[in-house]
């Protein structure tokens, strides 16, 4: 698949990103699922100054609103709460790696030709319920047989945490470095779920969840909705003075069950749609200036920074505690705070990622702000079952 499409004029034309917008994630009381990806896409539509009516395409990232809500439709619903009738309209689950597959939906809606305006908007309710109803809905995405022995997520993450811990002697701090490091940057997300520091201490001295992982390992459950515009390049500057471009795109899967990988901490998913990515964008590791990897447990930073060549096998934790990736680092990562301190509405997740990433190119990111000119983003599922990267670039 190109990165581009003709436009009529018969120039190569880029999809390009005009418009963002994030609810406040966290604790939604009295709000639902339809509350919260209407308020998204509302604010989106007004922040890329784009009528209800230009809609031709609206993609909604959601992975459980029939399991926490007992509601399904959510894409048809939200047509008619937008206005944007009577826009093609489909909902992208992909489990929690939903918003970076919504990502690429709307893309190729737009590089195919199909659209020439597209909104995106993931989002989940999921805070009323407990967190062992939250937990067993999100473990079902597993192998059923994993599933029915009680093999969860946060278990995987436990056993891979200690594996590379031994094997590349990582010291436990070294993953409290994630944390700490996230936290202090949701401080500046006013969207975040959470907006204070916590440091490394009170992270190693937080109850076990599954060792060596402790309670601040760990994203919270969340509620929020997150929404992008997506159009060709040709009309972008009819609608916005500073836009960013999709040079890259890919997703690839792994097993899946887990335990058939050939190494645990090699996730296979992350290295070839990052592979993907850089192939399509023209662009090397070493080129990207910041990133928004998916620390649903502080242990898959370190995965992803490795599998998309942004450090040797084994060696991510090592420039974590050098402060490589600080905001004032040489590769930010996680400037919105990531899933630990911002939060994770699984089908919001992904493309509240490609928000930051958009906000930091065209300079909206306030005082979260860093200079970058090429960004990307990586939306994991499950284990790394299946996995999206974006790579976007700031308009020239």
């Amino acid at each position: 698949m190109t990165a581009h499409r003709r436009s009529s004029d018969g120039r190569t034309d880029r999809v390009a990103v005009i418009g963002a917008s994030m609810t406040q994630f966290g604790h939604r009381e009295d709000e639902w699922i339809m509350d919260l990806l209407a308020e998204a896409g509302t604010e989106c539509l007004d922040d890329a100054g784009v009528d209800a009516d230009e809609i031709e395409h609206l993609y909604v990232s959601n992975m459980t609103s029939g399991e926490f809500e007992g509601m399904t439709g959510v894409m048809n619903a939200l047509v008619h709460e937008l206005g944007t009738i009577p826009a093609y309209t489909q909902r992208v689950d992909q489990t929690s790696a939903s918003g970076g597959a919504g990502i690429y939906a709307a893309w190729r809606s737009v590089v195919s030709g199909d659209s020439d305006m597209t909104l995106l908007v993931g989002g989940e309710k999921m805070t009323h319920r407990s967190t062992a109803e939250s937990t067993d809905i999100i473990a079902s995405v597993g192998h059923p047989v994993e599933y029915k022995h009680g093999v969860t997520l946060p278990s995987f993450a436990g056993l891979t945490a200690r594996h590379y811990l031994e094997r590349f002697d990582a010291p436990r701090e070294s993953l409290a470095h994630v944390a700490a490091k996230n936290h202090r940057n949701g401080i500046d997300n006013p969207n975040a779920q959470f907006q204070k520091a916590v440091d490394e201490e009170t992270i190693l001295e937080s109850p076990i969840v599954a060792d060596p992982l402790r309670l601040y390992d760990f994203c919270p459950i969340t509620d929020g909705s997150a929404a992008l515009m997506f159009c060709p390049e040709s009309i972008a500057e009819e609608y916005a003075d500073e836009y960013a471009v999709i040079s890259g795109i890919d997703g690839a899967s792994d097993t899946h069950v887990v335990h058939e990988r050939k190494d645990p901490t090699v996730m296979g998913g992350v290295v070839d749609s990052g592979s993907g990515a850089y192939e399509m964008s023209g662009l090397e590791p070493a080129d990207i200036e910041v990133a928004e990897l998916h620390d649903m447990f502080t242990i898959l930073e370190f995965l992803q920074m490795e599998g998309l060549g942004f450090a040797e096998q084994g060696e991510a934790w090592k420039l974590v505690g050098e402060g490589h990736t600080e905001r004032d680092g040489e590769l930010p990562i996680n400037t919105s705070g990531g899933l630990k301190s911002k939060g994770h509405p699984l089908g919001a997740s992904g493309v509240a990622q490609g928000v930051e990433i958009y906000e930091q190119l065209v300079g909206e990111a306030g005082p979260r702000q860093v200079d970058a000119e090429t960004g990307l983003c990586c939306n994991v599922g499950g284990f790394g079952n299946c996995v999206i990267t974006t790579i976007m670039e700031a308009a020239q």
